[in-house]
């Protein structure tokens, strides 16, 4: 193999991700994280480099840094509503576009995980309430321990500013409902991988609206169908996890 040819170490950047050399493809993000983003918002730059592209290019210290950078002219919730949240934004367009693939989706997720961060130590230094837009409650249905997917919408729900409790994976109905009751929350996400625990979500569907908790309930995983969401009476079918964070916004704001 002759290493100048791009297309020869492309070849063996995507072998490396396959073969679980490349943790959390770290090394295959960085090769093909050279093209410009469509900048949601002109957040203060340092070297070229915008807030947005920080977030979109996964870079936790650069994004931390231009956070706080912005910090400095806007006030918290400022930073949170003209250039965090659009820069997930736009992320959750291009993967959409299938532009980025998960590994960058996450790796943004991530890193806009570093300016929210420094949100809130800004705000607890002031006594100030911290930023919430809201709480939603997340489970994997009993019988199922495949979490995957539930943890990787519970970070980009709370990038984007929402409280989450997450009850976890084999989670029985009435702990579901307990929960919800006991939090208050207005949102429940359910996710099922297997076939053999859709009935486990049907199951939890029904145990709720039985309690009389008026949360809307959004349901994902592999073998779900907008059509059997709602043949179980689920009020929303979300296919990935920046769907769900669309679903947030619609119920909570």
């Amino acid at each position: 193999m002759n290493p100048n040819l791009s297309a020869v170490m492309d070849a063996v950047a995507a072998f490396r991700v396959l073969a679980g050399q490349d943790k959390d493809c770290a090394a295959y993000i960085r090769r093909f994280a050279g093209t410009e983003s469509a900048a949601p918002a002109a957040a203060p730059a340092a070297d070229g480099l915008s807030l947005a592209d920080a977030i979109l290019r996964g870079l936790r210290k650069e994004t931390a840094a231009l956070t706080a950078r912005a910090l400095e002219t806007h006030s918290e919730l400022e930073v949170v509503d003209r250039f965090l949240i659009p820069a997930l934004d736009a992320v959750g367009e291009r993967y959409e576009r299938q532009e980025l693939f998960l590994p960058q989706l996450i790796q943004a997720a991530n890193a806009a995980c570093e300016g929210f961060e420094l949100v809130k130590k800004r705000i607890a230094a002031r006594g100030a309430e911290s930023v919430s837009k809201g709480k939603i409650l997340l489970a994997t249905v009993h019988g199922d321990v495949h979490d995957i997917g539930k943890n990787i919408v519970r970070v980009v729900l709370e990038n984007y500013g929402y409280t989450v409790v997450d009850l976890g994976r084999d989670v029985p109905a009435e702990t579901v409902v307990e929960a919800a009751i006991r939090e208050d929350v207005r949102l429940v996400g359910l996710s099922a991988l297997m076939t053999t625990t859709v009935a486990s979500m049907a199951e939890t569907i029904k145990a709720l609206r039985a309690s009389g908790h008026t949360c809307k309930i959004m349901v994902g995983g592999a073998v779900l169908t907008p059509d059997y969401a709602a043949q179980i009476g689920a009020d929303y079918y979300a296919k990935d996890a920046k769907q769900s964070a669309d679903i947030a916004k619609q119920v909570l704001g």
